[in-house]
């Protein structure tokens, strides 16, 4: 098992379902008891001892840059999409010359996890198979989750591969905002605006889709009112540990 060195942590959205609080930051900066969203990605990428995260960077991309400057660690690498905003596989097409040519992390800046017994990015990286897998992606249950208002992603067969969940399916999988995946997949892609799902369908299509369940508990910050909820379950949580 190596844990991938390297992490892209997807920090350009617009935020607007979080106004008016992100017209005046962006969603990553908005903090959820007491640190950050993308602070809560950084201590996930640290617990499980990853060097380095390409940031990429377009709606108040100068308050981005200024918080990043005062990270020291995971050492991190800025792509710049401010001329256009790219979505998650174009801002990858376009972070991997800073991103380099082993598998690597992708996290959601957005969402972020209390990890159980385990780091789950050491979970992800353990149950990684290159040789079988396009993309590793980690899931949560709906019972594992907090501010999540959908009706699920994906379902998972003993094998561990996913497809689209549809109505009627039993024990839904939400995508829980962490993934490992291998530069190859983007290779010879245009920078262009363009989704992550559309290559999660592919790789279903392929066969090379699969699901790590996570252990511990995931959180979402969709709406101002999301903020209180997801506070609420730390701190309940936080006493569980500690007592």
């Amino acid at each position: 098992m190596t844990i991938p060195g390297t992490a892209i942590v997807l920090a350009a959205g617009l935020g607007k379902r979080l106004r008016p609080i992100t017209d005046t930051i962006p969603k990553p900066l908005v903090k959820v008891a007491g640190k950050s969203l993308i602070d809560w990605s950084f201590g996930a990428l640290n617990a499980a001892g990853v060097a380095r995260a390409v940031v990429n960077v377009h709606y108040l991309a100068d308050q981005m840059e200024q918080h990043l400057a005062s990270r020291r660690s995971p050492v991190i690498a800025i792509s710049d999409e401010r001329a256009e905003l790219l979505d998650s596989a174009g801002g990858i097409v376009k972070a991997l010359p800073l991103i380099g040519r082993d598998a690597f992390y992708v996290l959601n800046a957005d969402t972020f996890w209390i990890d159980g017994p385990r780091p789950n990015l050491v979970r992800l990286a353990e149950a990684w198979d290159a040789s079988k897998m396009d993309i590793l992606v980690m899931v949560a249950r709906m019972d594992q989750a907090t501010g999540y208002e959908g009706r699920g992603d994906f379902t998972l067969d003993a094998e561990g591969r996913l497809q689209r969940f549809r109505e009627g399916d039993a024990s839904p999988y939400i995508y829980a905002g962490a993934a490992i995946t291998h530069p190859r997949l983007f290779d010879g892609k245009p920078v262009a605006r363009a989704s992550l799902n559309r290559y999660f369908d592919e790789a279903i299509g392929a066969g090379r889709l699969f699901g790590m369940p996570m252990q511990g508990h995931w959180l979402t910050v969709g709406t101002p009112e999301a903020i209180g909820e997801a506070e609420a379950v730390i701190a309940r949580l936080e006493q569980e540990t500690h007592g």
